[in-house]
């Protein structure tokens, strides 16, 4: 059996949003979250950087228009937060394209607008 790649990292992010969502529960707005997930990252001292431009490679060419997630966890997870009622189809394929044009292995997409936390983790 094979092991989950970054299965330590991803429940060190996931166990932060469980205590955000467990304090504020949903209905907020998406930035509301990303502000108190800031802030329990800080608290845990889990490394990440905010809404980081990632540059999309096309053919070979770096595009003008940049990537922006909505965290970067050690340069290598992409962590996108969303604040609705139930992830859609959409939502997923923003993930997935996402990790393909940022070049990175990983992503988990979270969603805080259900009564319990929603998450998934993304290979690429």
């Amino acid at each position: 059996m094979q092991e989950l790649l970054y299965k330590d990292e991803v429940y060190a992010i996931v166990g932060a949003a469980m205590e955000v969502h467990r304090i504020l529960g949903p209905g907020f707005l998406e930035a509301v979250y990303q502000e108190a997930l800031c802030v329990e990252f800080k608290l845990r001292e889990i490394p990440f950087h905010e809404k980081p431009r990632l540059q999309i490679d096309f053919k070979g060419r770096l595009l003008k228009c940049s990537y922006i997630p909505d965290f970067l966890y050690c340069n290598e997870i992409i962590v996108e937060l969303k604040a609705i009622s139930q992830f859609g189809a959409c939502e997923q394929m923003q993930i997935i394209n996402a990790l393909k044009a940022a070049k990175k292995k990983l992503g988990v997409l979270i969603n805080f607008g259900e009564s319990s936390l929603f998450w998934k983790r993304y290979v690429n």
